[in-house]
């Protein structure tokens, strides 16, 4: 069976300035995000990957841009069902200030229960993601042939979601998953389907406490779980 990398885009402005990015057009990689993304071909150093599929939102176009260009043979495609959620009303609004809206216990809790106002419900999330990283790993099969290594770069909550997935965990369960920016989630779609790694940078300094690192990767995602954390 193929190999799906799962890459979380790079840290962004909106990542950096609390705020709940969603769709909102022209968010960018923060100067940490870039420094992300530009140690991505280094990363993957000796990884034969046989295509990337990425979101068409900026911050998973810039994410992916430094392999893209290490690597000028590698087919790069956009899909629109791996966008990030549609976050309707609460698009660009401030974490704190969501973390105090009632609808956020059942965010916490009940996520399957949740469609957020004027916007996409989390369980539609889960379907056309789930549907798209079939689709392509199937394809990346047929293609490549069943040893493949392919790289899909997304959002936080997909990414949870489609971990769920292959764990067989029920939606209301999947805040218990946090990818950081830029980390890879490795999983393989065999019989059950195996999560071979989860959420990983290469980078433990996030828990040496009091340091840089540490209040950079706690920042307020924890009261927040939306959008994958900052």
């Amino acid at each position: 069976m193929p190999t799906l990398l799962l890459l979380r885009h790079g840290r962004t402005t909106a990542n950096s300035a609390g705020l709940l990015a969603g769709r909102t057009p022209g968010v960018d990689l923060d100067s940490y995000g870039q420094e992300q993304a530009e140690a991505l071909p280094g990363r993957l150093a000796g990884v034969p990957l046989a295509l990337v599929v990425h979101s068409p939102l900026l911050r998973c176009a810039r994410t992916v841009a430094p392999l893209a260009e290490a690597r000028p043979e590698l087919p790069l495609h956009e899909d629109e069902r791996v966008t990030e959620c549609d976050y309707g009303q609460w698009t660009n609004q401030p974490l704190k200030e969501l973390a105090e809206s009632p609808l956020m216990r059942t965010v916490r809790v009940q996520p399957s229960a949740v469609v957020f106002p004027d916007g996409e419900s989390l369980r539609a999330v889960q379907a056309r993601v789930v549907d798209a990283v079939r689709d392509w790993d199937a394809r990346v099969r047929e293609e490549h042939g069943p040893d493949a290594i392919w790289l899909m770069c997304t959002h936080g909550d997909n990414i949870k979601a489609i971990a769920a997935d292959a764990l067989g965990l029920h939606l209301d369960l999947f805040q218990r998953l946090l990818p950081h920016p830029a980390s890879v989630t490795a999983i393989r779609y065999a019989e059950p389907p195996l999560l071979l790694r989860f959420g990983d940078t290469g980078d433990l300094g996030e828990f040496v406490p009091r340091t840089e690192a540490a209040a950079r990767e706690a920042a307020e995602s924890t009261e927040t779980p939306v959008g994958g954390g900052a």
